[in-house]
Order: structure tokens, then sequence, then C-alpha cells
């Protein structure tokens, strides 16, 4: 019985690893579809996000199955609760990923006010957080999950540069009030997304320790 567990808490792991793979790419379509000003690009994000959805239902399912047959206890207990969380933070994200995609889709062919250069930036901090995030969950690696918060806070250091410029150029510009808006959802859609990885890696500290943590 230990044996068939250990082997289904591994499945668990592979499929965990997936969707947080599925997260970053949506995230990265997501950015590179505003960044091209590509319609279809952002259509796909659609797609994707539905099959996160969908891998998430299907991890739900085997964590309550789980529970319910191998009743487990202490840590392995922890990480069946911490997977379960975790998944919910990836949807999350995904949703985000939808939002700049239905942003992208409103801005539509019009000349983009200023060089996407912060915007990306946020976009690949906030994958290298999912990525290091699940990274510390398949090793345990409690440094590793505060490492997480450090790179929070350089997202958290771009988002307030984008909104103190787009205040300024909206300011200054009354007609770019609109896509400036816009821009400044995206990248508040970004930050929450760090705000998710960030989450994943308390998850994880308390998974290895038992002590619930806040990181940042």
């Amino acid at each position: 019985m230990r044996e068939r567990f250990i082997t289904q808490l591994r499945e668990l792991n592979i499929k965990l690893l997936k969707m947080g793979s599925m997260v970053e790419n949506i995230i990265e379509v997501s950015v590179q579809s505003l960044v091209n000003k590509d319609l279809d690009m952002a259509r796909k994000v659609y797609e994707l996000d539905d099959e996160i959805d969908e891998l998430e239902l299907k991890i739900e399912k085997d964590c309550m199955q789980l529970l319910a047959l191998q009743q487990p206890m202490a840590k392995d207990l922890r990480m069946i609760g911490t997977i379960l969380k975790i998944i919910t933070d990836l949807e999350r994200m995904g949703d985000h990923a939808v939002n700049i995609a239905k942003i992208t889709i409103k801005i539509g062919d019009a000349p983009l006010i200023k060089p996407l250069i912060d915007i990306p930036r946020m976009a690949k901090l906030a994958e290298n957080m999912v990525s290091k995030s699940l990274d510390a969950f398949m090793k345990e690696d409690v440094e590793l999950a505060k490492e997480v918060a450090l790179e929070d806070e350089a997202v958290d250091e771009i988002y307030e540069d984008i909104y103190m410029e787009l205040i300024e150029m909206m300011i200054e510009k009354p007609e770019i009030i609109q896509q400036a808006t816009y821009l400044l959802f995206i990248g508040r859609y970004l930050e929450r997304i760090a705000d998710h990885a960030t989450n994943v890696g308390e998850r994880i500290i308390y998974m290895v320790t038992g002590e619930r943590v806040e990181i940042n």
C-alpha cells in the first residue's frame, strides 16, 4: 500500500510540474501577443487557459481520491494539501494571463503609446518565479522557496516605475488615457501573478516545516 501511495504521489508531482510549465507558457504567450500585436496569438491564450483548468480539475480529483482512500498523515497530508493550494494559485495565474490577452484584443491595431520594455521584463521575472517555486517544491527546498520573495520585490519595483511613468504620460497627453489605463492593468495582472508565485513559496515552506510564514 505504501509503495502504491508513493507512486501516486509521484504521478501527482509530475502533473503539478506540467501545470506549472503550462502556466509559464501562457504568461509568455499573453505578453508576446501584446508586444507583437498578434490578435490570433492573444485568442490562443483562451485555449491554453482551458487546458490549464482541465488539468487543475484532474489534479484536484486525484488529491481527493488519495485523501479518501489512503488517509495520509503528517507530512504526506501536508504535501497533498499543498498541491491543492498550489493548483489554485496556478489556475489564477492563468486567469490573469487571459486578462492580458483580453486587453491586447481591446487595443487591437492601435499604435502603442510607448515601447514595451518593462512589461516583458515583469513577465519574464514572473515566469522565473513560477519555475523556481515549483523547483523548490520538487526539491523540498525552503531556502529556494524564500528566494521567490526576492524576485517578487523586483516585480513590485518595476510595476511602481510603470505606474509613475504612465500617470505622467496621461497628465501630459490626456488622449492616451484609455490605452495607458490598459497598460496599467497589464502591469497589475503581472504583479498579481508574482504574488501568487510567492504564495506557492509560502505553501512549500509549510509543507516542509509545518510552519506557516509570510516570506514577503
